[in-house]
């Protein structure tokens, strides 16, 4: 066209544009010259060409060249905005989506919608629950996008009450229950503790994708519901629904937190041969993982030195924690010296290493290990954090802290419970040995 003099007009670059982002980041030269070209043309004062122009930009993940395009465009329109604040969601720079998102004289449902999905998935599950309020308060109209969104940052801070309340707005509105949406709330159930609930959904549901069938088998394995899992995964194969890497993942999982060996091997089995998913090394990790719990600490090494891609640091940490459990200090060895080979800042497999040589009292290597993580720099222990939900309010409690208000009243109770449990065990041994 170029070569032929036919000159372009304002609808001509933006298809150029456009087939020039779908090449990927080794097209950014070439975009680079496209932009040029429309400062030559002075077409740079179409709206429409700018959102083009840095939505191209974006494609490329030149956040920088897409925010001076926004910067020194003329006309913006929603789009403008909306083509930023998806550009800097999707880097991660949620801060300078959100300072775009306040300068918008109007915003639309996707302007909402993104900047949520942003929160969300970055983790400011507060924030992306308080957006969540104003876009009820200003009687925004959401999507599924939207609702899965705030229905996963309930999930991950456990704000059950919250996830109830959407729950019950869907109702109202009389929203249909699609696989997508029922995946977000049978999610959000479960990681909120309420697997009652999450079955409703499921149950509600008219239409079961695998999407959805996955969300259910997670929400049981997590439960501890393994027998159950079990049927749910049978029924789920009846239906027709094909298994992929995710369901047998869940399977698995479920079946490690129900001590259920024997079925585990069946499944990891008939992964390729009856499934035609195949392995991969989240599922290896997990079968050794469910062997190191139940002490068969041999079998688990034999899988991971027959492993066709080789253990990774999660499958030599699952092994090193089953050693743990049952005190087999030559294989943990084996596996501590590979996790730290890739991982030497996990600062968890020196503890664990540590632990077992003061059981064993073997104090000369306890201290060649605590000098060894001296020596390392960067280590970090990451503390455990649970968070309970008790008449609408929530408590944190982190591994080794005394911050809670009621701390002195909580180590209370657990003390007198402790004296109960002992209490209750030395009557049942005088029973059975016919002391009275």
């Amino acid at each position: 066209m170029r070569r032929g003099s036919v000159s372009p007009d304002f609808y001509t670059f933006p298809f150029v544009l456009k087939a020039c982002g779908s090449l990927g980041r080794m097209m950014l030269l070439l975009g680079e010259t496209l932009h040029s070209e429309l400062l030559k043309f002075g077409f740079l004062a179409d709206v429409f060409v700018c959102n083009s122009l840095a939505s191209t930009y974006l494609r490329f993940g030149d956040v920088d060249h897409a925010h001076k395009v926004f910067e020194e465009s003329m006309f913006r329109d929603v789009v403008t905005y909306n083509v930023m604040i998806d550009g800097f969601v999707k880097a991660g720079e949620i801060e300078k989506a959100r300072m775009v998102f306040n300068q918008m004289p109007d915003r639309d449902a996707v302007s909402w919608g993104t900047l949520l999905a942003g929160y969300a998935k970055l983790g400011y599950c507060v924030e992306a629950i308080d957006l969540f309020d104003r876009m009820v308060d200003l009687r925004v109209n959401f999507d599924n996008v939207a609702l899965v969104s705030v229905l996963s940052a309930c999930a991950q801070v456990g704000e059950l009450t919250m996830g109830k309340k959407i729950h019950g707005q869907i109702e109202r509105d009389g929203i249909s229950l699609d696989s997508y949406l029922g995946t977000g709330l049978i999610d959000m159930y479960a990681k909120c503790g309420s697997i009652g609930f999450a079955n409703e959904v499921f149950d509600s549901c008219p239409v079961k994708n695998v999407s959805l069938w996955n969300a259910m088998l997670f929400g049981l394995a997590m439960h501890g519901n393994g027998k159950l899992l079990l049927q749910y995964f049978s029924r789920m194969v009846k239906d027709g629904i094909r298994p992929d890497g995710v369901t047998i993942l869940g399977v698995l999982v479920g079946c490690s937190h129900s001590g259920l060996v024997n079925e585990a091997r069946v499944i990891f089995r008939d992964m390729e041969s009856v499934h035609n998913v195949p392995r991969e090394l989240k599922h290896y990790g997990c079968m050794v993982d469910l062997l190191g719990r139940a002490g068969l600490i041999k079998e688990a090494l034999e899988l991971i030195q027959g492993m066709p891609m080789g253990g990774d640091v999660f499958v030599w940490g699952g092994l090193l924690g089953g050693c743990k459990i049952h005190g087999d200090l030559e294989v943990a060895e084996a596996a501590a010296n590979h996790v730290m080979e890739v991982k030497p800042e996990d600062g968890g497999v020196y503890s664990v290493l540590a632990h077992m040589y003061a059981n064993a009292e073997r104090w000369d290597d306890l201290t060649n290990v605590r000098r060894l993580r001296g020596y390392r720099r960067g280590i970090k222990n990451s503390a455990g954090c649970s968070l309970v939900e008790l008449d609408g309010m929530k408590h944190e409690f982190v591994s080794g802290d005394n911050l809670h208000p009621c701390t002195d009243e909580i180590y209370f109770v657990l003390k007198r419970l402790e004296i109960l449990q002992y209490e209750a065990s030395t009557n049942y041994i005088f029973t059975v040995i016919g002391w009275d």
